[in-house]
């Protein structure tokens, strides 16, 4: 699996933001199959940064309803990055 196939999209959210800004943590939605050191190597190939720690979570689907049929949204994992003190992403960059 290649780092374009791991990484689906970057997750933007207020929570997000504050730790962005604090903590230098970035979070990303990942491939369900994929794990730390693989999440790690793709977003140090991608941005050119330094990853300290990688933490992952899968968040399960929810229940919804479309009139009388009711479904679940599939589960995805999610992948919270730590960079190095001074490194920065640049899809965040202009908030």
């Amino acid at each position: 699996m290649n780092r374009f196939e791991i990484i689906k999209r970057p997750l933007d959210t207020e929570k997000l933001d504050k730790l962005r800004d604090r903590e230098n943590k970035f979070a990303f939605e990942v491939h369900i199959g994929s794990n730390k050191t693989e999440i790690k190597q793709a977003i140090e190939g991608l941005f050119k940064v330094k990853v300290i720690d990688v933490k992952t979570a899968i968040v399960r689907g929810k229940m919804r309803r479309i009139g009388k049929s009711a479904g679940m949204r599939s589960n995805w994992k999610k992948a919270i990055v730590t960079l190095k003190d001074g490194d920065a992403i640049s899809l965040f960059e202009g908030k």
